[in-house]
Order: C-alpha cells, then structure tokens, then sequence
C-alpha cells in the first residue's frame, strides 16, 4: 500500500461492518481468481470466502483503509468525497509480480460516507461484476470484479428517483485495480492547497505505476499530465468504438491509470442513438453517448489545474500545448476505431464522412449498434448488395431501409476497393478485413435488458443468469450456441429500447 504517503490526508482508517443474516455467494470470476489473486477457483465454494469477501475474515496484518478525494460532479466542484461505501483492504503481489489492491464495495460506512449507509444493492453489485470482466474481454481498459455476495439484510433505495423507495438486498462486490486513485485525488489536495501532500502523492504514482517517468525528471509532472491524457482518451475510443456509455463521468470516476472505474450507471446502446444517456438522472443529457469525448477532454482539464501548483511557468505553457491538442488527438482516435470496425486500416480522404454517415442512417433507422457493426462483418461486399442476404441479418435489413443506404454502400464497396488494390491480393485483404472486423465487432455486450433479466431472477435467489452471463461474456467476439439459443444476439425484445436501470445504486 502507498504506505509514504498514507496520511489522514489521502486515507482514513476505516473497518468494513460485514453483512449479516444469511450470506451467501451470487458469483465469481474464475479468471480473477485463478490469474490475479493466484487462488483455486474452487475455494469459491468455502464458507472462508465468503467471510472473506464479506469482510469478517481479512487477510492477516489487513489495515483497511478509504480514499479521500474530491470531484466535478456535472461540471461543478463538489467538494471533498471520498469512498463512501468501500474499503481497501490491502495489496496483493501476485505469481506475476503484479501489485493489485482490493477493495470491498457495499462494505459499510467510512468517514466519508457523509451520513450515507455505505451499503450496495445486490442489482447494483451484478451490474459491476459483469461489466468489469465484460469491459475486460471487450478489449477496455478496466478495474476487475472478482466475486459477488449477497445477503438477507434490507436497504431502502429509491432507484428510478421517483419518490418510490423499495426495500433492496444488500451486497458487496471485491473489486480489484492497481491502484484506485483518481483525477479527485490530486484535485481535492490542490483545492485544498495541500501542495507537499500533493507532491509527494504524485511523485508515488510516478514511481509505483509509471516506471518510464524518472523521478529525478524535472519535467516528470508534464509528462506524468500527458501519458494520463493520452491514456484516458484511448479509453474513451474504445468505448465509442462499443457504444458504452458511462452515466456519472465526473472526475472522481476517472482513474489517473485510464481505466474505466466506479460502474454506477452505464450503458451499451441498443438503437443507435447519439444522444443515448445511461444514466435517469441525467435529464440534460449532460453525459450521452456523443458528449462523452468532450466531457473527458474537460475533465482532463482539471487534472491539468490541479497539477498546476507543482509546475514552472514555462512547464505550464507546456501543458497548455498539450491540453490544446487533445481535441485533434481524441477525433482522430475515435475515427481510426470506426475505420477498424468497418475493415479499414489506414485513413483515407472522406472516410470521416462514410463514418458520419453510417451512424446518421443507424439513428434514423434505429438498427442495433453492436449488431449492424457484427453483421457487416459477417458478410462479403457482394452479399450486401443481396435483398436475401439482408433479410437474413435483422440489423442490416432495418438499417437498408434509408433511402441513402444504396448510395453508402457504393462508397463504402469502393472505398475497400481501392485499400484491397494496395493489397498483394484482394483474397488474401477480403481475408483479412473479416478476421479484422470480427475481432473489433462483438456479438455480445452486456445489454441492460438481458443484465435486467439476470438480476430478476437473481432477487429470487436463482444466479443462473448472472453466473451465465459471466461465461458468455469470456469470449464476446466468438458465437455461444447456447447464449444464440437464449436469444443473446438476436433483436432485443420491443421493451427493452426503454428500459431505465442504471440509476441509484
């Protein structure tokens, strides 16, 4: 643990109070248990575990702790926060020689939990589990989800904000990172004007978790700035190049390693929709879909404010240039995700515009995200011009019906013909292209509608959905006859376009 720096001013003692009245596991990630913590999968299976994840039976020589740190909440300093409703309860140095902390999310009250209850409902719980290790096998940068527990022990939540609280099953989730600091880490102690503490912590994460950065560097800081601005961003594309939306982007969601952390409300759109907002609280649409690059570039512009202090003037103008051109650097990594996901490596004049152009027609049309992309890539430029083969894909065949569809296929069936010629064969580059695209184009994401009935089922005590839904989402890009059975990647059922779950937690 960060042992030099761990002052009543970036962590306070703080004990997990474990749940009571018939506890019991809901499920597990076999890969984060067997590869990161280096356990059996099976002691999953021992009362031990269950303590253990519950909180009542740490590691020897534990002292866990809570993080204090600050945010921008929608735009607007909050003031200090911290965890609320986790502990940390140490380091472990795995087979690896990997350094990961773990944390008990639902654990209790902390000294930040500003009169809060420090509990996590068990829909809540499922929904961070799956979409961690879903994010995980996607290809994002993300925290981990190692195991779910749940017990008898009710909470009052009322999720949807409507003035209709309902009595909830608390749980806890051990979530695992390399480190849980957030761009509220460093803010809260600039705000403050905390400076030393300030520095010493970021020369901590220099040393501990960005071992090309020297400390001896007296530029350290700046280039610290740019790697978390680059990193976050190549995160941000990739959820674009998904559809996920993540509904509280405040800067104390936001890791300083550019992983997606703290998984309250999110969402994979279904119908493309720009404006797609994962989180009912959101009324202004402040986080949707399309918003969310600006959204991370300003955020990251206070990383840069709090960071200010510890630099030279020149070193600030520094910044500055870098801050100036993130804009540029996020577009055109937004755009190279889309250009992989419709089977082109190298950017062309007028690509920007195919891509523009595709996502319009979706969203007129209200073909599936995920789907359109898979579909196109399980056909051959000459089936997509066959009204049978269309009707044989239920995506394509909504998305063929704009009026323009006809026009963008011409550009688009000309446009890999031109990078097919610059091939040594068009076979060998057709080849390539759907090996290309399947590999960026999943069948299965974690959908709110499929995650709505998993947690159904799972209220009633039956975790067969959830524990399922973990298996499918191990490998997402390859086809689960059984997960094709359940329905996984055919049309979402009419009612689920409007469903609303990512709210209170």
């Amino acid at each position: 643990m960060c042992t030099k720096v761990t002052t009543e001013k970036v962590y306070g003692k703080a004990t997990p109070i474990p749940l009571e009245n018939n506890v019991r596991l809901v499920c597990v990630s076999v890969d984060a248990l067997a590869n990161i913590l280096d356990m059996d999968p099976d002691v999953s299976n021992r009362e031990e575990f269950v303590e253990f994840v519950s909180g009542r039976k740490l590691p020897y020589g534990a002292l866990p702790i809570a993080h204090r740190y600050g945010g921008h909440q929608y735009g607007l300093w909050a003031g200090q926060l911290g965890d609320g409703r986790a502990h940390i309860i140490g380091e472990y140095v795995n087979s690896r020689n990997e350094r990961w902390q773990l944390q008990l999310k639902g654990s209790g009250p902390t000294p930040y939990s500003r009169m809060r209850d420090g509990r996590l409902v068990l829909r809540a719980a499922i929904r961070e589990m799956v979409v961690s290790e879903a994010c995980h096998y996607l290809g994002v940068p993300t925290t981990r989800a190692a195991a779910v527990i749940v017990s008898d022990e009710a909470v009052v939540r009322d999720m949807y904000y409507s003035g209709c609280p309902r009595r909830e099953s608390a749980a806890v989730v051990l979530r695992l990172a390399k480190c849980w600091f957030r761009f509220g880490s460093l803010e809260v102690l600039s705000r403050a004007g905390e400076l030393t503490v300030l520095r010493q912590l970021t020369d901590f994460i220099i040393k501990e978790h960005f071992p090309d950065i020297h400390l001896s560097d007296e530029n350290r800081f700046i280039r610290l700035f740019s790697d978390i601005a680059h990193r976050t961003l190549d995160m941000v594309a990739k959820w674009q190049g998904l559809g996920f939306t993540h509904g509280l982007l405040n800067t104390d969601n936001m890791s300083i390693l550019g992983i997606t952390m703290d998984y309250g409300p999110f969402g994979f759109v279904d119908s493309y929709d720009s404006g797609f907002v994962a989180n009912c609280s959101d009324g202004e649409g402040k986080y949707a879909l399309a918003k969310q690059p600006d959204v991370v570039v300003w955020n990251i512009g206070q990383l840069a404010n709090a960071l200010k202090p510890l630099l030279t003037s020149s070193q600030q103008v520094h910044m500055l240039h870098i801050l100036k051109t993130l804009d540029t650097y996020c577009k055109n990594k937004i755009l190279e995700t889309f250009l992989m996901k419709i089977g082109l490596k190298e950017e062309r004049w007028g690509d920007e515009q195919l891509v523009e152009k595709l996502l319009d027609m979706m969203q007129q049309t209200g073909a599936d995200f995920t789907a359109t992309f898979r579909q196109l890539a399980e056909l051959e430029p000459s089936e997509l011009v066959s009204e049978v083969k269309i009707s044989e894909k239920w995506s394509l065949k909504r998305l063929s019906s704009h009026a323009s569809w006809g026009c963008w296929l011409d550009q688009y069936r000309e446009r890999l013909d031109k990078e097919a010629v610059d091939a040594s064969s068009v076979g060998m580059f057709e080849d390539e292209r759907r090996r290309r695209m399947l590999s960026v184009n999943p069948i299965y994401v974690p959908r709110n509608w499929i995650l709505h009935e998993a947690i159904v089922d799972a209220e009633k005590d039956d975790f067969g959905k959830v524990q399922f839904l973990l298996e499918v989402i191990r490998r997402p890009y390859d086809i689960n006859p059984e997960a094709e059975l359940r329905g996984f990647s055919a049309q979402p059922p009419q009612w689920a376009y409007a469903l609303k779950i990512s709210c209170s937690t």
